[in-house]
């Protein structure tokens, strides 16, 4: 495989925006017909997309944390399923980021810059609560590892080159453990049955004693020791997937309006674009998605600007700018996407139409965790300056 290297941020914004552009034609009949993307994401490995955080010193355009959230947003305005996809690759890019050794860095950015994909093997299903991660690692003679257990909601793993299983060793340390798509032992079912996102075959991984070798494993725990990013910039993602997902929702609400709904009797309009009750509340969605958009991009800047200068301050800073714009961006996409039929009207509801595909994918991503407990953590850094947590989901 062969992928395009994108030169630096300009580029790799305009290459999503194209790609975005491209793969808004076939969202809906994809999600209806649950048409799983495969030649959508041969394309975006081929664009070089996937390989724009790879370091410079490495070859890749090392862009800012503001042009990845951007590209996210703009994929998932087009198509809530496919900007799900390559949200666990960057973050088990930025892994090997932080805990790869410099043969493994090497290595594996040689794999992202020729377009490989990878996906992900972290959570579990019927355990106490998301951390309890039961996936072992056994430590073999020579220096290779077992690796044994059932992981479930794999996002991109039916379609990744390498597939980042998160799995504890003996003395009970996470460790990510990368391991080939076609690895013996390793088998990916397609059963996911979400009503949302329903093309991101978020399966199950079953693993039956893989064997690992020594140095396609990276030990994780390393990254909560210290000042660390790895929660921030994951939920940023997810940040930008949800106001993506509203800004398209609240484009299609407004192209519907303008050419396909009839006004209401009463408002006295010849078109039900100048009904005056329907533009307050265009205005209204206009605002919850302008907000979602600025809280990304600040905490955006905010999370690059603890990267540039990691302390415990910087960093707290920067889960709790990240927290916000969770927070905000979810219950826009919420609102936007189900306000979609209350502006567009009876019609907007039939099934031919698939309108709901994106209250289904917002209802569906804003599950992946509770903004509740992140407006506690805001909450208490308001109140005393509590630094939030350092478990890798804030």
């Amino acid at each position: 495989m062969t992928a395009h290297v994108i030169a630096d941020d300009a580029e790799a914004l305009a290459v999503a925006a194209e790609l975005a552009e491209e793969f808004r034609a076939g969202a809906s009949p994809r999600d209806a017909e649950r048409r799983l993307p495969r030649q959508e994401l041969d394309r975006l490995s081929a664009s070089g997309l996937l390989a724009v955080t790879v370091p410079a010193a490495h070859g890749g355009a090392d862009v800012r944390t503001g042009t990845l959230a951007e590209i996210f947003r703009l994929l998932a305005s087009a198509d809530g399923s496919i900007a799900q996809i390559p949200q666990s690759h960057f973050v088990y890019v930025n892994v090997i980021r932080r805990q790869g050794t410099p043969e493994q860095q090497k290595f594996f950015f040689a794999q992202l810059l020729a377009g490989r994909r990878l996906g992900n093997a972290q959570s579990e299903a019927g355990t106490k609560h998301v951390q309890d991660i039961r996936t072992r690692l056994r430590r073999r003679p020579d220096g290779s590892y077992l690796l044994s257990g059932v992981k479930h909601y794999c996002t991109g793993a039916l379609f990744a080159h390498w597939i980042p299983v998160l799995a504890r060793a003996e003395d009970d340390t996470l460790h990510a453990a990368y391991v080939p798509r076609d690895a013996p032992g390793l088998t990916v079912v397609d059963d996911w049955d979400g009503m949302g996102q329903r093309t991101t075959a978020s399966g199950t991984v079953h693993l039956a004693d893989v064997t690992v070798p020594a140095d396609r494993v990276l030990p994780h725990h390393l990254t909560f020791q210290g000042p660390q990013l790895h929660g921030a910039f994951a939920q940023l993602l997810h940040a930008a997937i949800d106001a993506g997902i509203a800004a398209g929702a609240l484009a299609e609400a407004a192209a519907f309006v303008r050419t396909k709904s009839r006004p209401w009797f009463e408002s006295g309009v010849e078109s039900a674009a100048d009904d005056p009750l329907l533009i307050q509340r265009f205005g209204e969605l206009g605002l919850r998605v302008r907000a979602a958009e600025a809280l990304l991009r600040e905490a955006a800047r905010t999370v690059d600007a603890a990267r540039d200068d990691l302390t415990d301050d910087s960093a707290a800073a920067a889960s709790i700018a990240v927290a916000a714009a969770k927070v905000v961006a979810a219950q826009a996409a919420v609102e936007v996407s189900g306000a979609l039929f209350e502006v567009a009207g009876t019609r907007a509801a039939l099934q031919s139409l698939n309108l709901h595909r994106h209250w289904r994918d917002a209802r569906t991503h804003t599950l992946h965790d509770p903004i509740r407990w992140k407006v506690q953590h805001i909450g208490r850094y308001v109140i005393d300056g509590t630094r939030p947590p350092r478990h890798g989901l804030l």
